[in-house]
């Protein structure tokens, strides 16, 4: 299967390491066949605590592969700033979606439904999906 026809995912943390860190664990649960274009945007340009629409459009742009990008969040202003861009209309790629979905479970369920060669909305009911995932 080709790269090119898979959804791109990108994840949306108030922290540089805790985006990577999810994108890093969704890529190691997927397992080793299809690499799913996934990119962390977490925190500022200068590295503090806080959303960035230029890191959240780069990323967007970096793991968009003609099939839809997927963007999950952590927290309230993440999801205000990934409005915002969508609003814009031009700031990110073509089919980029918010996705409604907690943010870890989400991030490998969208990662490991991407990685079947799923489209944007399969890989969008996948992660928000994860929110009926119970723990006891």
């Amino acid at each position: 299967m080709s790269d090119e026809k898979l959804v791109g995912i990108v994840l949306v943390s108030h922290s540089a390491q805790v985006a990577a860190s999810v994108a890093e664990l969704a890529k190691g649960l997927a397992g080793g066949g299809v690499t799913v274009p996934v990119a962390p945007a977490g925190g500022t340009e200068g590295g503090g605590l806080g959303t960035s629409a230029e890191l959240i459009a780069a990323a967007a742009a970096s793991v968009d592969r003609g099939a839809g990008v997927a963007v999950l969040t952590d927290l309230g202003s993440a999801v205000l700033t990934v409005k915002a861009l969508l609003a814009e209309g031009d700031e990110l790629p073509a089919d980029s979606r918010l996705v409604d979905a907690p943010f870890v479970e989400g991030a490998v369920a969208a990662v490991v439904t991407a990685a079947t060669g799923a489209d944007l909305d399969a890989v969008e009911a996948a992660a928000a999906e994860a929110y009926t995932y119970r723990k006891v």
